[in-house]
């Protein structure tokens, strides 16, 4: 768990030059806090049954005091970095690789009423602008960026830049 939170700090300080130091960000930043508090509720999910509502009810008390909503069944990979995150909400089966930079407003939710896979998973060094909606059970290449208030329905490819709604690749390694 101390690995996480240093890798977590470590990446904050990497990616956002107002971050002045560890006891700033464990104390201010929700992002970093929902993580942390994500990270309990995850491994209580992962207990037998009568954990799942003691989970539940860590995500929900996480949600009050940071405004970002993530649901103890998701998987997020390490050094993931929720930059002012108000509004942000994470689906159960959505899953977050290393490295991977959310900002406010962003949904990584589902569609329809299935059971199952029903929420996106984004690879490796993923970014997702302010208010991107990521729909549907598809996947985020690695390095991909996703421009501010796209909607995006399907699959994209690693390397990427995708912007609009719905989303569209405009820049794919570099080539437009």
């Amino acid at each position: 768990m101390f690995n996480y939170i240093r890798e977590d700090i470590k990446i904050i300080k990497e990616r956002d030059p107002a971050a002045r130091g560890w006891l700033e960000i464990i104390c201010c930043y929700p992002g970093f806090q929902a993580i942390s508090l994500h990270r309990l509720s995850h491994s209580l999910w992962q207990s037998p049954l009568p954990m799942k509502l003691a989970a539940r009810c860590l995500s929900q008390i996480g949600r009050a005091l940071t405004g970002i909503e993530i649901h103890p069944g998701a998987r997020i990979g390490r050094s993931v970095f929720i930059d002012h995150g108000m509004g942000v909400v994470i689906g159960e089966t959505a899953e977050i690789g290393n490295r991977c930079l959310l900002y406010q407003g962003v949904t990584l939710g589902g569609t329809g009423k299935k059971s199952g896979k029903r929420h996106p998973t984004l690879e490796e060094n993923v970014v997702i602008g302010a208010g991107a909606k990521v729909l549907g059970a598809i996947t985020i290449g690695t390095n991909t960026r996703i421009g501010a208030g796209s909607v995006v329905v399907r699959d994209v490819e690693e390397d990427c830049t995708v912007v609009g709604i719905p989303g569209r690749v405009i820049h794919q390694s570099g080539v437009k």
